[in-house]
Formats: structure tokens, sequence, C-alpha cells
């Protein structure tokens, strides 16, 4: 009988469900494998309001299969004119999480979002005083700054001002892939923690050109060189609550993503946890997965931890070429690759 891995069942902290007819084929992948997940609200238009963010909310529900169990947990998209007494109303009634701050341009659609942070202070101030969480992008977005710097150029210009001037506001530092975003979370107060994605710990920028331009390797922020890559692989596997899963699972139909202009984004969902296995046991540190992936997020959302397990087996599991959907594939994470785990219930 192959070894089994069972653990808490987890939840994801940082997810891209978009919306329509890809979000409906979607949603079931994370709620496999997930109870919850902190659903980002850069859609087309953004979930700036509370009545967008409740209905986008039955939208996804309404694409949970019969029998899975699952909640989606609501963002509102900030923008410059964003109102305190909408998010404070929203959060207060249970309909939003967090708020998101996207850098304006940093992402796909971001278009519509911050152009300046000085613009929020009297939101973030608010989510302050209420406990409210603030989840951030972080990358500045300058033409003159190099892609691969974008996100030590925000912790300098954006993260240490914001939180001297917010010492009690709640922060997620998303999809850190840096050792600048690591030390700055470990040097940074409790209140101040960050999510690590799957592709995030297992490719370095390189994958970005093997054998030729790779565009599913492609995602925002960009893949880093192997010292990054390592240094977020040890805070990841480390053991300290600060740091929790949270995949960035973001899809794009394969045309969009093999084009002049490909977007930006890696569907990881449906074999996240497999990959987040892979990596925990190469360091050694299998017995910390639990708390990585199910513990340490709510603990710091001050949610209570999830009651049911799931169970991983210890097999060589082949990932497909493709997610078929008539002319409309999907190519996963580590497509066509074989990885020593799979998710079993």
């Amino acid at each position: 009988m192959a070894m089994q891995l069972i653990i808490r069942r987890p939840d994801d902290w940082h997810l891209h469900f978009r919306d329509g007819a890809m979000m409906e084929r979607v949603v079931p992948f994370t709620a496999r494998q997930f109870e919850r997940a902190i659903v980002m609200p850069n859609l087309v238009p953004p979930v700036t309001s509370i009545h967008a963010a409740r209905e986008y909310r039955k939208r996804i529900m309404a694409a949970v299969p019969d029998g899975m169990s699952f909640t989606p947990l609501m963002t509102a998209y900030l923008t410059d004119n964003i109102s305190a007494d909408e998010v404070e109303t929203g959060h207060r009634d249970g309909v939003w999480t967090a708020a998101k701050l996207y850098p304006a341009g940093a992402t796909t659609n971001s278009d519509s979002a911050v152009t300046d942070v000085a613009n929020l202070h009297g939101v973030l101030d608010r989510m302050e005083a209420i406990g409210m969480p603030l989840c951030v992008h972080g990358e500045v977005t300058g033409s003159d700054v190099d892609v691969f710097d974008r996100e030590a150029r925000f912790i300098d210009e954006i993260l240490l001002p914001l939180i001297a001037i917010f010492p009690d506001l709640k922060v997620v530092f998303e999809h850190i892939t840096t050792k600048d975003a690591v030390d700055f979370v470990l040097s940074a107060p409790a209140n101040v923690a960050a999510t690590i994605t799957p592709q995030h710990l297992m490719l370095n920028r390189n994958a970005l050109f093997e054998g030729g331009l790779r565009p599913h390797a492609y995602c925002l922020p960009v893949v880093k060189r192997e010292r990054h890559r390592l240094a977020v692989r040890a805070a990841a596997t480390s053991g300290d609550p600060k740091f929790f899963l949270g995949t960035d699972s973001a899809p794009h139909p394969r045309h969009a993503k093999e084009s002049a202009c490909g977007c930006a984004g890696i569907f990881n969902a449906p074999h996240a946890l497999e990959c987040y296995a892979q990596v925990f046991e190469e360091e050694g540190v299998l017995d910390r997965l639990e708390g990585f992936a199910s513990e340490h997020g709510p603990a710091f959302y001050g949610l209570p931890l999830n009651e049911g397990t799931v169970t991983l087996e210890k097999v060589d599991n082949v990932i497909p070429d493709m997610i078929e959907n008539g002319d409309d594939p999907l190519v996963p994470f580590r497509a066509g690759q074989t990885i020593p785990w799979k998710f079993v219930g």
C-alpha cells in the first residue's frame, strides 16, 4: 500500500477564479482540495461594492459541485476613491474578509486600481481600527524599474512607509518572490504575514527561457533568481506562522497564454497541494506542511481551523498536458510532468 499523508483540510489564501464560463470551469478544482479561499476581486468590472461582492459570491457558490464543502472569502478591490464607510460596512456584515491593494497596472485587470497609496490613507486608517486585513500585490509599476526589481523597490518605497504610518494594520504581502520580501516579513511585527505560491517555490527565472520562451511559466510577480527561490522556499518550510499557503492560481485559456502578448498567470489549482507536498518532502519537513497549509492562515485571519482532513498518497502522478474544453483548453502548472504525490480525497 502506498504511503499516505493525512492533514487538516487546508485553505487557499490567494486565488483567482475569474468569472463566467471560466469561473464555472475552475471552481471545482479548488473546492476539491480546499475548504476556503480568499478570492481576488480583479474582474471586469472590479468588485468595488458590497452588492458586487455578494453577487460574485453567489455565482461562485453556484459553481461548487454538489457534495463539496467550500466557502469563498471575498475581497474588496481598492481604488483611489473607494469609500471607507463601504469598506467597513462590507467587513462588518461579513461580505468582505479583506481588501486588496493593487498598484494600478501591476497585473491582470488592475488598471482601475490605486495610483497613489496616499489616496487610501482614510480607508487604511479605518481598516486598522476594525482589524480588517489588507492584501497587497507588492510591486511598483514604473517603466523605469526593472521587472525583476519591482518587489524589492515596493518594500522600500511603499510597504516600509505604510507600516510606519499604520503600525497595527494587518498586512498580507502576497505571493512573495524574493529574499528581500522574506527578510521584510521576518523583521516586521506580528501583524505582517505573507503568502507563497507553488510556482515560486519550484521555479526560478530560467524556467521562462528553458529551450525557448515558456509562456506557461509567466506570472506576476515574475519568478526570480535562484537565490530568491531558495530564500522563499526556506521561509515556506520553516514552520514560521508568518508564512502560509496562497496558490495565486490564475487561469487563462491556452490561446491567451500562447500569443504575441501572452497573459500573466499560472493555473495550479488542479494539483496545488501535491506540489506543496513535493517541496516540503524534498526539504525533509513534510511534518510542517499542515501548519503552512491549514493552520497559519486561519490564525492570522482570526478564523477557526477546519474540522475535516484531506489525504495525499505517495504515488507517481502524471499531470495532463491540457485540461480540455473544446477549442479552449487550459494548461495546468507542471503540465506533462510527473510529481510524487496525488490527492485522493
